[in-house]
């Protein structure tokens, strides 16, 4: 069977932006910049991310900095298999582990950034959101690994929105920069999730559930 783990699917608020967005960029990439460089530059971005955050306690317009490694990084995201695609240069297999990995690391990043502003009686949160989106990411990979098809968007909302929230976020602490507002939002954000949660997982059952029952009709006939 034919890999397809490089064909993303589903449909999200700016993907008609984004694909204008990857016909401008794509061309400006120098030829010596080749796929798996601007894959591995999320290790950049995410240690930027820890960094800025850190330094964010004392100063909180440090978070600029951190919104800008995180627009940074969709960038470099944005670009690293649509390079890889175009110009036929593409490590395909190694893109999918390495890029979703990653992908990993960089939503870890960014919420150990937020920990290390947060006040210690309410760092469990972080630990919840971390536990909710690493399960959108675990949804993903087990419904490809049963159907096939690598979804990555649900309810109209991808890692570009995600991103643009986190983006949101932290220009509303610099705005508001008491540090109390981030540990009013973090409940707001961990309920959002959980509901988010269940309403993907319960769809994708429900999809994975008629392909076993079409299936079973078609193996009994």
């Amino acid at each position: 069977m034919a890999f397809h783990g490089d064909k993303k699917e589903g449909t999200w608020l700016l993907a008609n932006a984004e694909n204008r967005l990857k016909d401008w960029l794509v061309p400006m990439v120098p030829k010596k910049v080749e796929t798996y460089h601007l894959t591995m530059t999320t290790v950049l971005w995410c240690a930027m991310i820890v960094f800025f955050s850190f330094l964010a306690r004392y100063n909180i317009h440090f978070l600029w900095v951190v919104s800008f490694a995180i627009f940074g990084q969709y960038i470099t995201d944005l670009l690293d298999g649509e390079i890889g695609r175009r110009r036929n240069t593409g490590l395909i297999k190694w893109g999918y582990y390495m890029d979703h990995f990653l992908d990993y690391i960089f939503l870890c990043s960014i919420l150990i950034g937020y920990g290390l502003m947060v006040q210690d009686h309410n760092k469990y949160l972080i630990f919840f959101l971390l536990a909710l989106f690493g399960a959108f990411m675990v949804n993903s990979f087990l419904s490809f690994a049963a159907t096939g098809k690598f979804k990555i968007a649900y309810m109209g909302i991808g890692p570009t929105e995600v991103r643009g929230i986190f983006i949101l976020v932290n220009t509303g602490i610099i705005v508001f920069p008491d540090k109390s507002k981030i540990e009013l939002v973090l409940p707001v954000v961990l309920t959002g999730a959980m509901f988010a949660l269940f309403v993907t997982v319960y769809q994708t059952q429900k999809m994975l559930w008629k392909i076993d029952m079409e299936n079973k009709r078609k193996a009994e006939e």
